[in-house]
């Protein structure tokens, strides 16, 4: 099974990267509040990157990459990758 990194833009401006194996289901949880306590009241989001890992382990080491990135480079690596 594939494990998805992603990062959502809030509505906020602010990025949210998080791991899923289902990326629509996840989204939706997020939209209904259900997801993150971050993302919770941020909405709408837009779905600005996605990753395909080969399993959890390898997502939750990229996410973890990805979350130390400052901004600037989250940009970068954004712009690198429309989904």
């Amino acid at each position: 099974m594939n494990w998805i990194v992603y990062i959502l833009k809030c509505a906020d401006g602010t990025l949210y990267t998080g791991i899923t194996n289902d990326l629509d289901r996840r989204i939706s949880e997020h939209e209904s509040g259900q997801g993150a306590r971050y993302t919770k009241g941020r909405g709408p989001f837009e779905l600005v990157y996605d990753e395909i890992c080969q399993d959890r382990g390898e997502a939750s080491r990229r996410e973890i990459e990805i979350k130390s990135l400052d901004r600037d480079h989250k940009f970068k690596l954004i712009s690198g990758n429309r989904s």
